[in-house]
C-alpha cells in the first residue's frame, strides 16, 4: 500500500473520543485528524512522538486528514489504520507473498454468509484444494512485553462470534483462516491476550480443535508505504 500523495509528518498532542486526535504540524499548527482505529491503542502512541497522516482531497470531509502511521513508547512503527488490513492481505495475496494462501484463481471479499454476517475473504478454485478457504482478517498492534504482539487489545464479542463461524466451517469441511495481519515493527512472535478477553481465547482454542488455521504476517512500514513481508511464529 503505497500512499499517493505522500503522508505528512507532525507531532502527537492526543488522541480523543476515539475518532479525533491532535497533532502539531511541522509548522507548528495544531490539525484536528481523523483516527481511523476503534481499539484502546494501547502502547500504540506517546504524546509529543512522531505521526504521519494521509490527506484526502473529498471536498465533504469534515476532517480531511487521516492518522496512519504512529510512534510506539519504544520507538517502533505502528500501523494504526486498522480498516487498511484487509488492502494489505489482499495485496500480499495477489503478490504471492503468502504461501500459504498461494494458488487460488478466485478471491472473493467481504463475503456474506447464511448466519448473515460477512467474512473478509473466501479463496475459491485451488488446483491441488478443492475446499474453499474462509478467512478473517485482525490488525496486532498490542505489544506489552518486547517482541510479543498480542490480539485483541480490548473484549471482542464480534471477533467471537467470527470465531464461531470459522469454526462451524472448518468442522463442516471447509478450510478455514484467522489471519493476524501485525501492523508494528517491533513484534517478533505473536499470541492471543487471554488476560483481556478470555472468552474470545477460549474461543479460539475451541476454533482450533476445530481445525482453524492462525497464521500471523509482518508489515514493513514506512511513510512511504505499508507492505506484508514476513510470516511470524506463534509464542508458546
Amino acid at each position: 500500500m503505497k500512499f499517493s500523495p505522500p503522508l505528512i509528518k507532525g507531532h502527537l498532542q492526543r488522541r480523543y473520543k476515539r475518532f479525533l486526535a491532535d497533532v502539531t504540524t511541522e509548522s507548528g499548527d495544531t490539525l484536528t485528524i481523523h483516527c481511523p482505529n476503534t481499539g484502546a491503542m494501547t502502547n500504540c502512541m506517546v504524546e509529543g512522538g512522531e505521526v504521519w497522516y494521509s490527506t484526502s482531497a473529498n471536498p465533504k470531509r469534515k476532517y480531511p486528514n487521516t492518522w496512519e502511521i504512529s510512534t510506539s513508547p519504544a520507538g517502533d512503527l505502528v500501523g494504526v489504520n486498522s480498516a487498511g488490513a484487509n488492502g494489505l492481505v489482499a495485496e500480499a495475496i495477489e503478490a504471492g507473498l503468502i504461501g500459504e494462501l498461494a494458488g487460488y484463481k478466485v478471491v472473493r471479499r467481504e463475503v456474506k454468509l447464511d448466519s448473515g454476517s460477512r467474512l473478509d475473504f473466501v479463496l475459491e478454485q485451488h488446483p491441488s484444494d478443492p475446499r474453499p478457504c474462509y478467512m478473517e482478517v485482525k490488525s496486532m498492534t498490542l505489544v506489552r512485553e518486547p517482541g510479543l504482539g498480542q490480539f485483541p487489545d480490548a473484549v471482542t464479542e464480534r471477533g467471537r462470534k467470527h470465531l464461531q463461524e470459522l469454526a462451524e466451517l472448518a468442522g463442516s469441511g471447509a478450510r478455514a483462516v484467522l489471519f493476524f495481519c501485525v501492523q508494528h515493527s517491533g513484534v517478533e512472535r505473536v499470541s492471543v491476550a487471554a488476560d483481556i478477553d478470555p472468552a474470545y481465547a477460549e474461543a479460539l482454542a475451541e476454533a482450533r480443535a476445530q481445525g482453524l488455521e492462525l497464521l500471523a504476517y509482518q508489515a514493513d512500514i514506512s511513510p512511504e508505504q505499508i507492505r506484508l513481508q514476513r510470516p511470524l511464529p506463534l509464542a508458546d
